[in-house]
């Protein structure tokens, strides 16, 4: 048995956005397969898939050779596939064990028509695995006790109870210390040599070519390339991340996402007088956009008291999470002069929601990265304006380095640190760009 797990030839849309086109994934038994691409890419919704979160228009999954279906998250949990969200899904007022056994918990012998949950056994059985994974956690602790990163590892030891064969990690390190980053690194080399195979997703380059065996880039919902990490030998850093050493990077392009968010927002306000009621849409909490991004927004608007935060939610970074927020945020009735997204896509969400509402022009709404999307949407009068992090065609530049990087090819390194604001004065000229 060659790949453990095969994603094959995988289509996905959704309404009006096509997110992912003739994608394929294989994955080998106790690997670390680093999936990569720059927000947007499409890499969450192929895991979503993965889970049975969604259903593909089109292609098929195997798992050890064999064709199947996944109705679900606990199907897939079933099958031996697990997922570690960025957004750690723990009960906080819960027991450790509690955690790890919840939704199929230990009955009593005996006792097992009448539902009576055996928390000792839970407590021991959870011990177990800690003994054997080194983890000096106590199963009897509440979970809002422990550090993120102890949650991680309560979340690591539920997959291993599960028996699970295939774990999907997703920015496993995006709200942890170095140190504590050490000691997940271990636990997932335990499980290599086990034969557990790992899907990590993440952004930091440094990580990517410390613990994986194999990459795979997606662009645009698209696979771009598949290669040993050995091989790539580079260390490329995708766009709109901030990063401490930029350096030490063959290919870094975008400037800080920090400065990015206070540059944008500074034009939200000249744009609404500053004054107002803004609404923020905010991407995975504790991701590198998200966080940088945000402190950017708050330094701005510390500066105008005029100013209040109607609305502030975190989504994905895509189109359908953030119309739906922005449509509740409507229905609520309170008024809003501009929404803020921290990437294109949701701000095309928030635009569509808007003109549902029959609000357009009457509500302002802003972007980051100034993608071709979001440029488009520009043009079209949907968004006010869209913020770049380096340059309109950072995105694709980032992108077209990675895959001949990949390839084999030379790159030159190049840092991008100029933020460009589009609106409908230079909007054309950005996606002239791009289409070169």
């Amino acid at each position: 048995m060659e790949y453990v797990l095969e994603l094959k030839n995988i289509y996905k849309s959704f309404p009006g956005v096509k997110v992912l086109e003739d994608v394929t994934l294989q994955v080998r038994p106790g690997e670390v397969h680093a999936l990569m691409g720059e927000n947007g890419a499409g890499k969450s919704t192929l895991m979503k898939i993965l889970m049975g979160i969604y259903k593909a228009d089109q292609g098929s999954i195997f798992l050890e050779g064999k064709e199947t279906v996944i109705h679900g998250p606990k199907d897939a949990m079933s099958k031996g596939i697990s997922m570690i969200h960025q957004e750690l899904n723990t009960v906080l007022d819960m027991e450790v064990a509690e955690n790890v056994f919840v939704g199929r918990e230990l009955l009593k012998k005996g006792f097992e028509k009448l539902k009576i949950v055996d928390i000792a056994r839970m407590r021991e059985e959870t011990g177990k695995y800690f003994r054997e994974m080194n983890i000096d956690i106590d199963p009897r602790a509440k979970m809002r006790t422990l550090s993120v990163a102890e949650m991680q590892l309560v979340e690591i030891v539920k997959a291993i109870s599960l028996n699970s064969r295939i774990i999907v990690m997703d920015e496993p390190t995006s709200a942890i210390t170095e140190k504590e980053a050490t000691v997940l690194f271990a636990q997932i080399e335990r499980l290599k040599k086990q034969g557990v195979a790992i899907i990590y997703i993440s952004h930091k380059m440094d990580e990517i070519f410390r613990i994986s065996d194999t990459i795979t880039v997606l662009r645009d919902g698209q696979w771009i390339g598949t290669k040993p990490a050995k091989e790539a030998g580079v260390n490329v850093v995708i766009v709109n991340q901030r990063i401490s050493d930029p350096e030490a990077a063959d290919c870094y392009v975008g400037a800080d996402a920090a400065t990015t968010g206070s540059k944008l927002m500074e034009e939200v306000m000249k744009d609404i007088d500053g004054k107002g009621n803004v609404a923020l849409l905010l991407g995975p909490m504790g991701s590198d956009g998200q966080v940088g991004r945000s402190e950017g927004f708050d330094q701005v608007l510390a500066d105008y008291p005029d100013v209040t935060v109607a609305f502030q939610d975190t989504a994905e970074w895509q189109t359908e999470p953030a119309l739906t927020i922005v449509e509740n945020w409507l229905n609520a009735g309170k008024e809003i002069s501009a929404v803020v997204a921290q990437n294109d896509s949701m701000a095309v969400g928030a635009a569509k929601a808007i003109a549902d509402a029959q609000k357009t022009g009457e509500i302002k709404v802003y972007g980051i990265d100034a993608t071709s999307e979001g440029l488009q949407a520009v043009l079209d009068g949907k968004l006010q304006g869209t913020m770049a992090q380096g340059t309109a065609d950072q995105g694709k530049f980032a992108a077209d380095a990675c895959a001949d990087l990949l390839d084999g090819k030379e790159v030159d390194s190049e840092t991008i640190v100029d933020n460009v604001y589009y609106t409908a004065d230079n909007a054309q000229e950005a996606l002239d760009a791009i289409a070169k």
